[in-house]
Parts: C-alpha cells; sequence; structure tokens
C-alpha cells in the first residue's frame, strides 16, 4: 500500500444519502478476484446505461462523468454512504478509480474499517461542516486533505479538523498492511518471545 500524506484536488459532491457498497461496487463483479482494474466497475449503474445495441453509454450529467470529476480525489457525500453489504471491493474500486479520501455526517461502519486498511482516508465531520463542503464541492474548489496535520482545506477557507485513530493514522501514513503495523507496534516482543522460545522449546526451530 503507499503511503498517504496529502492529497489535493476536486472533489466530486455526491449529496445523496444511504449510497450504499452495492452502488459503489455492483454485486454482479464480486467475481472479479483481482483487486487491481476494478476502478472501472465504480458506481457502474450510476455511471452507464446501455443502448438498443447493449453498448454502454455514459449517463449525461452524472458527476463522474463530468469534468473535473471522472477520477477525484476525494468525495463529499451524504448520510451513509458506504452502508449495506461489508464487500471490501467498494474500497478497492473506489482506489482504482482513484478516490484517496470520502468525507461525510456518517459511514457505513464496515466500510469505514476498510477505507482505514486500504489507502482511503475516511472523515466524518458534522452535517452542517459537510453541506457546505458539498456546494464548494459542486463548485469545482480543490481540497486538500493532509493526513499528517489531520485537516481538510478548502481553497480560501479555513482549514477543518479531523479525527482518525493513531495506530490507523501511522500505518496509513507509512504505507503499512496489518502485518506491518504488528512489526513496528510489537517487534521487540515478538523478538523476545522467539528468543525464549529457542531456549525452552529449540526443536520447534530444528
Amino acid at each position: 500500500m503507499t503511503g498517504f500524506t496529502t492529497v489535493t484536488g476536486p472533489a466530486a459532491a455526491m449529496p445523496e444519502e444511504n449510497i450504499d457498497t452495492d452502488i459503489i461496487f455492483p454485486a454482479r463483479f464480486l467475481l472479479l478476484t483481482m483487486r487491481e482494474g476494478l476502478g472501472k466497475h465504480a458506481f457502474h449503474d450510476r455511471r452507464y446505461n446501455a443502448d438498443a445495441n447493449g453498448e454502454l453509454r455514459e449517463v449525461a450529467g452524472y458527476v463522474l462523468n463530468t469534468d473535473p470529476f471522472r477520477a477525484p480525489p476525494v468525495i463529499v457525500a451524504g448520510a451513509n454512504f458506504g452502508s449495506g453489504s461489508s464487500r471490501e471491493q467498494a474500497v478497492w474500486a473506489l482506489h482504482g478509480l482513484g478516490v484517496r479520501a470520502v468525507i461525510a455526517p456518517a459511514l457505513g461502519e464496515i466500510f469505514h474499517n476498510n477505507c482505514l486498511r486500504n489507502g482511503v482516508i475516511p472523515i466524518i465531520l458534522p452535517p452542517e461542516t459537510v453541506a457546505q463542503l458539498l456546494v464548494s464541492a459542486a463548485a469545482g474548489t480543490a481540497f486538500t486533505v493532509d493526513l499528517e496535520a489531520q485537516t481538510v482545506t478548502v481553497a480560501g477557507q479555513s482549514s477543518i479538523p479531523f479525527a482518525i485513530p493513531p495506530e490507523r493514522r501511522l500505518a496509513l501514513l507509512n504505507g503499512w498492511d496489518e502485518t506491518d503495523l504488528v512489526l513496528a507496534r510489537f517487534a521487540d516482543d515478538i523478538t523476545a518471545f522467539e528468543n525464549t522460545q529457542r531456549q525452552t522449546q529449540p526443536w520447534l526451530y530444528a
């Protein structure tokens, strides 16, 4: 996983509430087992319709089909974004689309945890703050998400702080997976245990 420090760019405004993981990544694509390349399926049924010949056509006016929001680094969403099914592919698809942060008044609990483990920053802010950010996002104003400072900044406006668990922040900043995080926190304990075990149960290491 690539480490995260800051990201700057346009934010796609998705004010609708309860955009669930089936909207983000439709269930019929769950047969795809590779993580890479899933971005093209993100919001598939919102982005595309089939014409009379079965050819996919972009849905005119949908936010992800308009510049500069085709690969937005940030999404500003309505409440309960990522609710529904626990599918981790929803986060993989967002990451593949280019999304590195999602801002909303509330996020699906499992989706929130999946974001933290897959390089997407889940940012929960008060509804009135998100409402203001949605206006800025729709206008195409640049957003900056700074994980080190734990702030969201909209061009020309004051920075907004956000909270994230310290251990997850550390892992995201360094691009660590779960194993890396365990080793960073408990490497000395693991080494001490192994040294003791080598002395008391040497046959395990023969």
